[in-house]
């Protein structure tokens, strides 16, 4: 009998190994830093790549890596009974036009599912959760606030029993909605500062212009840069 065929790698074309790739995606994703910032740190590692090295990975391997992760958690707790919901939905700016996010967050804060409209009502509202339903399975409850586009799209899914209303009840998503608001804050205070000067002379060490220099000299220069940085702490 013929072995089945195991799905081909999708690193199999690559020089890098899994390891290096995986490593470069990660900070880039967990960490606010720039492409080149990645960059740099790798090149500290002794792992020298381009910036734009660090993007093709990501738009490569960024969306396989998130798929398995929700994959594997999803696998995980579609057999926890426990498993609650919570639903809520925000104003977000995008383009410079107001839209609705709607965010399904679980019981230990996990953010499940995130949805952009227009509009905050039936249609929108069954869309979000027929989308949540299909990828994650049906819960034990579903929190929402008191929204007739939740009752109404539950009652249309069949869910109208596990749909739970109450004060203080919808506090796990509310809170989870203060990191996009901090960012735009943060966002807001970026843009009307006058100038960068707190950094601007470590920053400036580093990076010598680097766009007006070829590769080669900037890493050069880099690595003198670094040698000398190291030199102060010896």
């Amino acid at each position: 009998m013929p072995r089945p065929r195991l799905p081909a790698s999708p690193f199999r074309y690559f020089n890098s190994s899994p390891e290096v790739i995986r490593l470069a995606v990660l900070l880039y994703i967990k960490y606010p830093l720039s492409l080149r910032n990645v960059e740099d740190l790798l090149a500290e590692r002794g792992i020298d790549i381009s910036h734009e090295t660090v993007r093709y990975w990501w738009n490569r391997f960024g969306p396989l890596f998130a798929a398995d992760i929700r994959r594997q958690r999803v696998s995980r707790m579609r057999g926890f009974r426990q498993w609650r919901w919570h639903l809520d939905e925000m104003y977000v700016k995008v383009n410079g036009e107001m839209r609705y996010l709607w965010r399904a967050v679980d019981h230990e804060g996990e953010i499940l599912e995130s949805f952009v409209t227009k509009e905050r009502d039936k249609a929108a509202a069954l869309k979000f959760m027929k989308k949540a339903l299909r990828r994650h399975g049906s819960p034990e409850a579903i929190t929402t606030d008191g929204l007739r586009s939740y009752k109404a799209a539950m009652t249309e899914l069949g869910n109208t029993e596990k749909q739970e209303v109450g004060r203080w009840a919808n506090n796990r998503v509310e809170n989870s909605h203060l990191s996009f608001r901090r960012r735009e804050r943060a966002m807001l205070r970026f843009r009307r500062m006058a100038c960068l000067q707190k950094f601007a002379n470590v920053h400036n060490h580093f990076n010598s212009e680097r766009h007006l220099i070829d590769r080669s000299t900037f890493k050069q220069r880099r690595s003198a840069a670094l040698a000398e940085w190291q030199s102060l702490f010896s």
